[in-house]
């Protein structure tokens, strides 16, 4: 089952958390989190699972930021969510979605006990100017059933910026 929007205000403070956290973006069953102001780009067009990939900050304009397709841009929501006993999921918004920006392209599953803030995989099909601040993405949760262990990553868990993969780490003995 998915949470409605009320009782992800009910749940707030507890068994969920999202900070800062605003009434007006909240859904009828989910809560629009916002674009960050800094987004990261690899620095090498070739990126290697096995190594770490080098990456460089950009800062959105106050007038905004042109992104180019073909490109992937890594951005994260300004948001900070924790969840407790709830499995979190992220989408991006459908207008969004139909200016043909992607937010994520394989990473909107969340873990139960996840502790940080969303990093946004920003891909677009054509050129597209965005602003910092901006409703992005939108996080919901389902219930889970049966017993389980929290999500407790020692790549992702607890970020405080923009995470690029930590793939490599799964390669280290």
């Amino acid at each position: 089952m998915i949470l409605s929007g009320q009782r992800i205000k009910d749940k707030l403070g507890s068994e969920i958390i999202i900070e800062p956290f605003d009434e007006k973006q909240l859904g009828p069953n989910s809560y629009n989190l916002r674009l960050h102001k800094e987004l990261l780009v690899y620095e090498n067009y070739e990126l290697d699972m096995k190594k770490e990939n080098k990456a460089k900050t950009i800062v959105i304009p106050d007038d905004g930021l042109l992104l180019e397709p073909g490109k992937l841009y890594l951005g994260r929501t300004i948001e900070y969510t924790r969840t407790h006993t709830y499995v979190p999921m992220l989408e991006g918004r459908s207008s969004i979605g139909r200016l043909g920006l992607f937010v994520h392209i394989t990473a909107g599953f969340g873990d139960v006990g996840f502790n940080g803030f969303w990093t946004l995989e920003l891909y677009c099909i054509q050129p597209i100017r965005i602003y910092s601040g901006v409703e992005m993405c939108q996080i919901f949760y389902h219930t889970i059933e049966g017993l389980y262990v929290p999500y407790a990553s020692n790549k992702y868990q607890n970020n405080h910026g923009i995470q690029p993969s930590l793939l490599y780490k799964d390669f280290e003995l």
